[in-house]
């Protein structure tokens, strides 16, 4: 049989009251765990067990440490209450540190005396105690990484190895014999179970009885977990399991299954009857059953959902206030162009383009409901040349294009000749000026997309020369002779991996396979910061919309709040189960997004540290992310092809757009959000209307106690253009602020 769990019993009755936690009921040691927590004492301990249940080996060793220091510091009382509740007399060589001898003393209020101790004692037990004396870990909260030989004695008991088959068959038969209904749901525990069994035969050195078991059962997998099996399937000797991730992955996150409450009754009823202790304890040990009241979801609901490395968020996970809204825009006064005061005066109508402008302005002075209080966190405050690019920004909105599905934008693609699949990342700047990749050699590139070349800063003895109070003086810094249409910058010492431009275009990151994340000079085309924090390989980074902060993530599966002037993060968001593929700012800076290997997105709060929303859905590693402008919205793509959207503050999936055959690369809204562009390896852009994809959502469904998400089969309703290049993967898109689409990629012949 299976080890079972310390702690005090839990009857049935008990489970009943919290309904949303089935895990962690706990059996006693002396007796053989039944199902739904009633014990069934074995035959040799049922005559003492009649009157009371005496405490378990390692609570009685912490028993006695307690005694022995009571008896130490002379608290004779003390020591004397605490051996009456106990219910166990101890004689001199238990005092002494024995724990094999000692009589059971039948007290009148066994039951109480017992529960009385556990709460007392058992809860100061140390987990590493623990698991040392019964082989079953209790590890500790927030303990990302366990000691593996901690991790691993969850496995060293164990029952009959030649059952194991016996035992998945016979549940299998079950399931497939019960209602279509009750079937999908409870299908869901075939995989969980299949890892924990097969680990368990594994790690007792039961390599055949495993291969056998893996062989049989393993096609029965659904298709999304192949690359999981891929990598158990290498974990055939017990050696093969010390400081593997994917097993520590396994075994320090429990496998969250969402079930009806009528579905789980079945499964419990089921394993009851057979007496399956086996299964049981895997369930409790291993799995995290969400019990919803409600009807059963059917297969469609619960595959839009699955397929992450630890199955289903929680529903608790995401029901954290979430103020998505965007902060309120500083009152800037627009002057009209000359171009503008000539035209209203042709016109003989000068208030016929005023409103326009007005309309602009009020809208960013209206405070959202939704959104943050504006000093919630610290933001860096607008320098002039801020004020004249937003100035800009909000002349080119003037200009810009309303898009639909009868208004496509026009779309411009860059193209990296010769690049020989070397280019990693690709960005532009906020006012499409500039371009910048990252490169397989270590070498970061910029390019200038307007006719104005890149000039570095003259050197020091020539700025000595320069009139610094003359009205242009930020021109005459600039050195001529430098002028070129493009730069590169040295520093790293491996693949760069991501690039993102600050809003005010004097900055750039760059991220790399060393470890490291670099800040470099828009000005002087430098190095000015190195920030060392991640151990391994930085997959991603980007600016905040207001600069200043900076969010970077990667191999160590840790993201990192920085900013520029600090050499050490602000923030460390811990959580996923694998690499860190993708990081995102959210519009209004108060929260960051990260995508991941562990097929999750999880948005954190850049004030807490705290997850606030964990989403799951996609079957492969996440590689694109893109909020909406109005920070409702999600939109997240993957190796799987999907591009999957959300809704920040209810925290659900409202809608799924399929039609790219590789893995998504980009994602980006229309700078008004009628439209998304997406951007694949399948060499093509993709246009979809955002705005019918939203429009569509019934809010009321979201309030439902279930989370049911039915979502709608409307990709090719949604589809607007496919763009395809000849040979040339989309590696990046990006909508200018007149709403013309940039692309770009390398291309591969």
């Amino acid at each position: 049989m299976a080890a079972i769990p310390d702690g005090p019993v839990k009857s049935e009755t008990e489970l009943e009251v919290k309904p949303d936690s089935v895990n962690d009921v706990a059996g006693n040691p002396n007796a053989v765990q039944g199902i739904g927590g009633t014990p069934k004492t074995s035959p040799s301990v049922a005559a003492t067990a009649a009157s009371v249940t005496p405490p378990d080996i390692t609570d009685r060793q912490t028993l006695l440490a307690v005694l022995q220091f009571l008896k130490k510091n002379k608290l004779l009382e003390s020591e004397e209450t605490l051996r009456k509740e106990s219910g166990l007399c101890f004689d001199n060589e238990e005092q002494s540190g024995s724990v094999d001898g000692g009589s059971v003393c039948a007290t009148g209020d066994a039951e109480g005396s017992d529960a009385t101790l556990l709460s007392r004692v058992s809860g100061a037990t140390s987990a590493p105690t623990a698991a040392a004396v019964t082989g079953v870990p209790v590890p500790a909260k927030g303990d990302d990484q366990p000691d593996v030989s901690v991790v691993l004695s969850a496995y060293s008991q164990q029952g009959d190895p030649a059952l194991y088959q016996v035992y998945y068959s016979g549940l299998k038969r079950f399931i497939e014999s019960v209602l279509d209904c009750h079937r999908a749901e409870l299908s869901q525990v075939f995989y969980p179970l299949f890892v924990h069994m097969y680990l368990e035969l594994v790690y007792n050195q039961h390599e055949t009885e495993a291969k056998d078991f893996f062989d049989k059962f393993h096609g029965d997998q659904e298709c999304y977990y192949q690359d999981d099996l891929r990598v158990l399937s290498g974990l055939t000797k017990k050696e093969h399991m010390k400081g593997n991730e994917t097993l520590l992955d396994f075994r320090t996150s429990k496998f969250v299954l969402r079930i009806s409450r009528d579905s789980y009754q079945l499964l419990k009823r089921h394993l009851q009857e057979r007496q399956n202790n086996q299964i049981w304890n895997i369930i409790q040990e291993h799995l995290y059953i969400d019990i919803f009241d409600g009807m059963p979801r059917s297969k469609s609901q619960i595959d839009s959902m699955s397929g992450s490395l630890a199955g289903e968020a929680r529903r608790e996970a995401n029901k954290a206030k979430v103020f998505y809204g965007l902060l309120k825009e500083p009152e800037i006064e627009v002057p009209l162009d000359d171009e503008d005061e000539e035209a209203d005066n042709e016109e003989g109508k000068p208030k016929k383009k005023k409103p326009k402008k007005d309309s602009m302005g009020s809208k960013s002075k209206k405070q959202d409901p939704n959104a943050p209080q504006q000093n919630r966190i610290p933001l860096p405050e607008l320098k002039d040349s801020d004020k004249l690019d937003k100035i800009m920004n909000m002349k080119e909105a003037t200009k810009r294009i309303r898009l639909g599905p009868d208004s496509l934008p026009s779309i411009c693609f860059y193209t990296f000749l010769n690049a020989y699949q070397g280019l990693t990342a690709v960005d532009f700047t906020d006012d499409s000026s500039l371009i910048a990749g990252g490169f397989a050699d270590s070498t970061v590139r910029i390019w200038s997309v307007t006719p104005k070349k890149l000039r570095g800063v003259k050197s020091a003895a020539d700025l000595n020369l320069i009139d610094k109070e003359s009205d242009d003086v930020l021109e005459r810094i600039m050195d001529e002779k430098t002028a070129s249409e493009s730069k590169i910058l040295y520093g790293h010492s491996g693949p760069v991996y991501g690039t993102s431009f600050s809003p005010d275009r004097n900055y750039l990151l760059s991220c790399s396979e060393d470890g490291t994340i670099r800040l470099w000079s828009l000005q002087t085309f430098t190095c000015l910061v190195g920030y060392k924090g991640h151990n391994y390989p930085v997959w991603d980074t980007q600016f905040s919309p207001y600069g200043y902060y900076f969010v970077s993530g990667g191999h160590d599966r840790v993201a990192r709040l920085w900013a520029t002037d600090h050499y050490q993060p602000l923030r460390m968001f811990s959580g996923h189960l694998a690499d860190i593929t993708s990081t995102r700012f959210h519009p209004n800076c108060n929260y960051v997004v990260t995508g991941s290997a562990d097929r999750t997105i999880r948005l954190w709060d850049v004030l807490t540290g705290n997850c606030v929303r964990i989403f799951t859905g996609h079957k492969g590693p996440i590689h694109s992310l893109t909020f909406s402008p109005n920070g409702k919205f999600l939109a997240s793509g993957a190796t799987d092809g999907r591009i999957l959207l959300w809704d920040i503050g209810h925290g659900v999936m409202v809608g799924e757009l399929k039609g790219h055959t590789d893995t998504i690369y980009a994602l980006k809204f229309s700078r008004d959000g009628e439209i998304l562009a997406s951007g694949s390896m399948d060499n093509t852009v993709k246009l979809w209307d955002a705005t019918k994809a939203f429009d569509d959502i019934e809010t009321d469904d979201f309030t439902a106690a279930t989370g049911h998400i039915t979502l709608p089969e409307n990709s090719q309703e949604l589809l607007l253009g496919t763009y395809v290049t000849k040979s040339t993967a989309v590696v990046h898109v990006h909508f200018t602020r007149r709403n013309l689409l940039l692309a770009a990629g390398s291309y591969n012949p």
